[in-house]
């Protein structure tokens, strides 16, 4: 099976079901490297953004993997579409909540491993998520911020996790600013975990990573739950 130009819908998702299906159906082998972005954008028909970002969500699933310098492998013939599919439908509630999983225990390994040039860039990322005003660029600064952190802990596979969930994570937090009845932890409450991980503490760390999403999740569950109790 060839790949084929995409007709409408959702690049992305259309993209990533014509590179999956290469893969399923032997095309591409375990093992074969694709393409390059170039070539599949022309051959597909979209830009290179929608091929690069199909290809990072079959990369952090497994079934593709980047070699710096080399190009792209195929690595699983696993189809991750349903997997990536109840991602897309989840709730802000539940990325909260992965969220608040994620950065407890990030902040608990940053204070423990950081650099002092970690240190630096955590700064430099809290300062631009402070000055960010618009909210899609206050979604990405947060992002980043909290995906640096992750970077400062140097676990290889909280950082994939991470890089997974982070655009998902960053539309969350764009749609909290947003919505003046549901809360965001402001400088403050960022700044503690920042400072704590500087100090080396790692428990001071986690109860401020987790003071950062806690009030925002409650506000979120007091909101799915008068939903639910209106249906």
């Amino acid at each position: 099976m060839g790949l084929s130009p995409v007709a409408g819908g959702s690049t992305v998702d259309a993209v990533l079901d014509q590179l999956q299906a290469q893969v399923s159906d032997g095309s591409w082998p375990v093992g074969e490297r694709i393409p390059a972005e170039t070539e599949l954008a022309g051959r597909l028909g979209v830009s290179r953004p929608a091929v690069r970002e199909a290809i990072r969500a079959l990369t952090h699933v497994g079934v593709l993997e980047v070699r710096r310098g080399d190009g792209t492998y195929v690595r699983s013939t696993a189809d991750p579409r349903p997997l990536l599919r109840r991602v897309a439908r989840a709730s802000a509630r539940d990325f909260f909540e992965v969220q608040l999983a994620y950065d407890v225990q990030a902040a608990r390994l940053a204070a423990r491993r950081r650099t002092d040039a970690d240190l630096a860039r955590l700064d430099e990322l809290l300062r631009a998520r402070d000055a960010a005003t618009e909210a899609d660029a206050f979604g990405a600064a947060d992002a980043s911020f909290h995906l640096g952190v992750a970077e400062a802990a140097r676990n290889p596979v909280l950082i994939e996790a991470m890089r997974f969930f982070i655009d998902r994570l960053r539309e969350s937090v764009r749609d909290v600013r947003l919505d003046r009845e549901v809360p965001e932890a402001g400088p403050a409450a960022h700044r503690a975990v920042l400072d704590a991980i500087a100090a080396g503490d790692p428990e001071a760390a986690a109860s401020a990573a987790a003071a950062v999403v806690e009030p925002t999740l409650a506000v979120l569950d007091t909101l799915v739950a008068r939903a639910e109790a209106e249906l």
